[in-house]
């Protein structure tokens, strides 16, 4: 018996690339929420900075405004104002991405941490 060792990894190659075409094209119908980060509006309705939060911030920052993979915000106006905020939200720094949500959304944002003392 002379067996081919290449051909189960051959197969397996074959099987992943499958199934990232496939779970390529369930993602196409996601993708326009994806690119805008979650929810960004609600009925029309603009969303208010404590949902903005929640929808794109709470993941890394906490639930509690404590910090997690982010750093907490807690206290964040104490240490900087709205227009730094804004600009961190915008650009992103370190490991946080920019333009997590559009500008009028970053500006509310930022205000409503700038409050946080």
């Amino acid at each position: 018996m002379n067996r081919n060792p290449l051909i189960p990894f051959a197969l397996i190659a074959i099987l992943g690339i499958g199934a990232m075409f496939l779970f390529s094209f369930i993602g196409l119908d996601n993708a326009d929420e994806m690119a805008h980060g979650g929810e960004t509006e609600k009925a029309g309705e603009a969303l208010t900075p404590e949902e903005l939060y929640a929808a794109n911030c709470l993941s890394c920052h906490g639930d509690q405004l404590q910090g997690g993979f982010g750093p907490a915000l807690a206290n964040i106006g104490s240490q900087y104002d709205a227009a730094h905020i804004e600009g961190v939200i915008n650009n992103g720094q370190g490991s946080m991405p920019g333009a997590i949500v559009n500008a009028e959304q970053a500006k509310a944002l930022a205000a409503w941490l700038e409050e946080k003392k």
